[in-house]
């Protein structure tokens, strides 16, 4: 099950769009809150190096599924790397573009 993300360009950017959106998540409603209610930084120490490293990977990897795959730039990979830019923005466009590029009809 897992093969049909790790060995397909998509299903790695699908992988990569759901990590980035699960550590947006966790860096909004835990670490955030801890740092400032709790005056706890270090799980923003923690979680935002990895969330900023998987929203780089995503744009890059977003940039270089477009070019294999040869989406048009201002149809579709735009839309996919501005998705990224906008809070949760990541679930959406899986959920309506790229699971359909995929040939999905669930991410399990």
């Amino acid at each position: 099950m897992i093969k049909k993300f790790l060995f397909n360009p998509i299903g790695r950017l699908r992988l990569i769009a759901f990590l980035e959106g699960v550590s947006l998540i966790l860096l909004v409603f835990i670490a955030v809150p801890l740092k400032y209610m709790l005056d706890s930084p270090q799980a923003v120490k923690a979680i935002g190096p990895i969330h900023g490293a998987l929203f780089l990977l995503f744009i890059f990897s977003s940039l270089g599924v477009g070019i294999e795959q040869s989406w048009k730039f201002k149809k579709t990979t735009w839309i996919v790397i501005l998705a990224c830019f906008i809070p949760f923005g990541t679930f959406y466009i899986d959920n309506r573009i790229l699971r359909k590029l995929h040939g999905d009809n669930e991410f399990s």
